[in-house]
């Protein structure tokens, strides 16, 4: 199987598991899965779905990788700027729509797998391009401080709209409730 296949199977892969990882924390809610999964339904939690996946998801990225022996460079680079562009690339083309004329699952999954797409397409050609170790051990601090600022922010959101809950009326995991 060569690079191509795979990164189209991820795309697929992506889309499934964020879809299974969005009531991960409905199903076990606890500390540890409030870090990593959505613990509501704000915009905030669901960009913390697309990274957590990305992460998680490279596991198996790179399990596929090595089994079917193809280029791993700047893999950590890799995760890091697949995860971001689909984050940027979802914002951008959803949020002009959900503010417009509201929510729409159809509309967001839609624009989620666009996302999906263009993230691993980034992500082809990060892995093909030259190696730069420095880099990737960079990255993995980032990684890991980007999911630290998320869990953070699970726990003490801002007052706004990008952390706020419509359907519970509340911000975060506890229970600041909007009345």
């Amino acid at each position: 199987m060569n690079l191509k296949k795979i990164k189209i199977i991820a795309v697929f892969c992506l889309f499934i598991l964020m879809s299974l990882f969005h009531f991960v924390y409905d199903i076990f809610p606890n500390n540890l899965f409030a870090v990593f999964f959505p613990v509501n339904e704000s915009i905030f939690e669901h960009l913390k779905l697309i990274f957590t996946t990305f992460v998680l998801y490279g596991i198996i990225d790179y399990i596929l990788l090595i089994k079917f022996k193809q280029p791993k460079n700047n893999f950590f680079l890799n995760i890091l700027i697949s995860a971001l562009s689909c984050i940027g690339i979802f914002l951008l083309i959803w949020l002009p729509i959900y503010y417009k004329i509201g929510e729409n699952i159809f509309i967001t999954l839609l624009f989620l797998f666009i996302s999906i797409i263009f993230s691993q397409i980034v992500s082809f050609y990060i892995l093909t391009n030259k190696n730069n170790q420095l880099l990737n051990y960079i990255c993995i601090g980032i990684i890991i401080s980007i999911i630290v600022v998320f869990a953070y922010f699970t726990y003490y959101p801002l007052y706004n709209d990008f952390f706020f809950d419509p359907i519970k009326e509340k911000y975060g995991i506890n229970t600041y409730l909007i009345k």
